[in-house]
């Protein structure tokens, strides 16, 4: 029968068992908030988290572009054309340059959130060629997109610190197509509750409901341009939950999802 670890052994072992179980509740709750989530929403906030833009970078509220502070409450797409032209062919060319300060690797994930559009919208990015008007993705402060099609080249930011995965270029490219985050749809409060209670001051905006065109499409949880619960949260209280279902689970999506397709083929009539 072995002996009891007593003294010294046993102080020591009873010290390390409390420093793993800190380590483990630690893990857990930093999982619990979204620090260390893949999703879109968590790496979006952690890239664009107290950034200080440059003068010359455009109005940014969260991780959409403005040409001016009096546009944010708007939604593009009801008050303009923001919409990429069909060609005659039924398909919707958008053209896009990549600045070469991206490695091949970060260039090769650019590209394939690119190109993933091809297999299931009309949608086809292409190399610019001196068309007028196209987006021009470049590392800049953080991740951010104007709404839609503004003419023109337009910036499309994905700092070479934080923002460059799939679901990231997804959401954003999807912002320059046209599209709003899920959680201001003008239809969310009858699927979400906002408890603005728990968000951070001053980040209040992410939250605006906007007059947003839906597609008839139902509200998407798992939308690829849905924030997760605790998204802005000041206190690691939820600032979000769902209505009239608190436990479904939401904003953890990795890529597009069907509804997030379903609303470019229809927007665009593919």
């Amino acid at each position: 029968m072995g002996s009891a670890v007593s003294g010294p052994g046993k102080t020591l072992k009873m010290f390390v068992q409390i420093i793993l179980g800190v380590f483990v509740l630690s893990s857990a709750c930093a999982e619990e908030v979204g620090v260390e989530d893949t999703s879109v929403s968590g790496r979006l906030y952690r890239a664009n988290k107290d950034v200080v833009r440059r003068p010359d970078e455009p109005y940014v509220v969260d991780d959409i572009a403005y040409d001016s502070e009096g546009e944010r409450n708007a939604d593009p797409c009801t008050s303009r054309d923001c919409m990429w032209p069909k060609s005659s062919d039924g398909l919707v060319y958008v053209p896009y340059f990549i600045t070469n300060e991206y490695s091949d690797r970060e260039r090769s994930v650019i590209e394939r959130g690119l190109q993933s559009f091809s297999s299931s919208t009309c949608i086809r990015f292409v190399r610019w060629s001196n068309q007028r008007d196209y987006i021009y993705i470049k590392s800049d402060t953080g991740c951010y997109s104007y709404v839609g099609r503004l003419g023109n080249g337009q910036t499309l930011s994905l700092g070479r610190q934080g923002c460059i995965y799939h679901n990231t270029v997804q959401h954003e490219l999807l912002h320059a197509l046209g599209f709003k985050h899920e959680q201001c749809r003008s239809d969310r409060d009858q699927y979400i509750r906002v408890l603005l209670q728990n968000v951070q001051s001053g980040l209040e905006y992410a939250f605006d409901k906007i007059a947003t065109l839906n597609q008839g499409t139902p509200y998407d949880y798992n939308s690829v341009m849905q924030y997760h619960k605790y998204a802005f949260s000041k206190n690691g209280q939820p600032t979000m939950e769902p209505y009239p279902d608190p436990n479904v689970p939401f904003g953890t999506a990795t890529e597009m999802s069907k509804n997030d397709i379903l609303r470019v083929n229809r927007l665009y009539k593919c």
